[in-house]
């Protein structure tokens, strides 16, 4: 019996069959010809050898190919990998050359880099998506699978889906989660989000990260509705097809719905269609907040990351206001417990580690035994994200472990005083690291980045606006303008750049 996720489109296509699935350009898909096509590539990927427990990877941007690899791939009971279209070769190498793809699909941005590694790893085969490059034509491949039925063993603890860790401290990492992992992930999507069978979804985050494809993309589509895909996130297109194509709902992330906010149409936006934004990734500034509630769009704000698939919290909209800044509470069939560094739950109020448990979370990372044994000790994911738990039990996320310091004996957490540079007019982004100091052991070093209407702004004028709004132990020992910020492919601020100066 197949239970995988990868039977998903026949049996949307058996309910709904001619309702519109996908509409990407100047396409739409049926269910019933998602469902033909899903699979005709099943079969082709059978024909080329590829079998259960194989991995077949996806390199490129938001496109229906992606979506029906994923569910092609888990419909003969292998393994998807979605990579990053915005690595570098070397980077792409590392990780095909880590999972060992039988197939790998890739788009147009990665043509070059697939016919140099091409030749260099063992892939049977490579599959154009947008032409040119070594291998086939993807449509010709899947064209030439066959609509038959499919007959494939797939068990709910098979291997469903590979995602790499954005590998700001180090190599990579492969997250592996199960048919299992991902059936929980979206019913703690359909719980705790208000999505309908009416929904029309903007999927115009990548899909190649966690949050865009599984918070609501394929929630969306389990549910019947329409999935609208961009290639990639451009504020005016967005805003347009918000209007034209009445979007209900969207996954963005914080720098998205500054980037819309900010954008010249958006004071006469249509958004009377949208029923809310789901937002994750980085937390949330308080004056994004205010902005979109000033345009009455509801904002459900998300905790979680790529090892549980990704939901551990949410808040809900009801709660938006009064909890501006919490990331809500757990999930449906999530638990969650706040832990010291030995180990025991710490008391309300007081900050501790994230851990996680429930059956959405990853069963380790794919080839690394060793850091599969220290994420999972105790039968708990330990995210490394310290948080405390109010009086409510809402959840409120404080920063990284890695990346607190300690001033003068007390703890300070950098997300809190960005979030307090970001609220001082003309600081568009902000990042806050510790520094070796004589006095204090360490203090706070801040980068700014400013709008081009703030420019006359300078680091001690910010720094002098902070002294009524945070305590003074937490006030960075010197602000520094710069203008731009060092990410790593993913959009994440690599501060071990900033904390090394260079």
């Amino acid at each position: 019996m197949n239970l995988g996720i990868g039977s998903w489109p026949a049996r949307r296509a058996r309910v709904r069959p001619d309702s519109t699935a996908i509409v990407f350009e100047d396409r739409r898909f049926s269910y019933a010809e998602v469902d033909a096509r899903v699979r005709s590539l099943a079969n082709a990927l059978s024909n080329a050898g590829v079998r259960r427990g194989d991995r077949v990877a996806y390199v490129g941007f938001n496109h229906p190919a992606l979506l029906e690899t994923f569910f092609a791939a888990g419909l003969i009971g292998a393994a998807c990998v979605l990579v990053n279209p915005r690595l570098a070769r070397d980077e792409v190498a590392y990780i095909l050359g880590d999972c060992t793809p039988a197939v790998v699909a890739y788009g147009a941005e990665q043509a070059a880099n697939a016919e140099d590694l091409a030749r260099q790893l063992p892939v049977g085969t490579w599959l154009s998506v947008d032409g040119g490059g070594p291998g086939s034509d993807y449509e010709q491949f899947l064209a030439g699978g066959g609509t038959e039925a499919v007959e494939a063993e797939v068990h709910e603890d098979d291997l469903a889906l590979i995602m790499y860790t954005s590998g700001t401290t180090g190599r990579p990492k492969g997250a592996m989660l199960s048919h299992r992992s991902l059936f929980y992930q979206y019913m703690n999507a359909l719980i705790g989000v208000d999505l309908r069978q009416d929904e029309v979804h903007l999927a115009a985050a990548p899909l190649f990260h966690i949050a865009g494809l599984n918070m609501m993309t394929l929630p969306t589509f389990t549910l019947g509705g329409t999935i609208i895909i961009h290639r990639g996130f451009k504020a005016e297109a967005v805003l347009a097809e918000m209007a034209a194509s009445r979007v209900t709902s969207a996954f963005l992330v914080p720098a998205m719905l500054d980037a819309l906010s900010g954008h010249p149409d958006f004071a006469g936006a249509d958004l009377s269609s949208v029923r809310g934004f789901m937002v994750g990734g980085s937390p949330l500034p308080e004056r994004t907040i205010r902005t979109w509630q000033q345009k009455d769009v509801a904002i459900m704000q998300g905790f979680g990351m790529t090892e549980t698939a990704p939901g551990v919290c949410m808040l809900e909209p009801r709660d938006g206001t009064v909890k501006a800044g919490s990331a809500g509470r757990p999930h449906f069939f999530t638990e969650y417990r706040l832990l010291d560094a030995g180990c025991s739950p710490v008391p309300e109020g007081t900050p501790g580690e994230v851990v996680v448990r429930g059956p959405n979370v990853m069963s380790g990372y794919w080839n690394n035994p060793e850091a599969s044994a220290a994420a999972l000790a105790g039968g708990w994911y330990h995210s490394g994200d310290v948080a405390v738990v109010d009086e409510d039990g809402y959840i409120w996320i404080k920063d990284r472990i890695k990346d607190m310091y300690i001033s003068g004996g007390e703890n300070v957490y950098p997300a809190e005083v960005e979030n307090a540079l970001l609220n001082l007019p003309g600081v568009v982004e902000a990042a806050v690291v510790g520094v070796p100091d004589e006095r204090w052991g360490e203090s706070g070093r801040a980068y700014v980045v400013l709008a081009d209407a703030a420019e006359a702004a300078d680091g001690a004028g910010l720094r002098e606006q902070l002294r009524s709004r945070l305590a003074g132990y937490k006030l960075p020992r010197e602000v520094l303008v710069v203008e731009q910020l060092p990410r790593t492919t993913t959009g994440k601020i690599q501060k071990h750049v900033l904390r090394s100066g260079s």
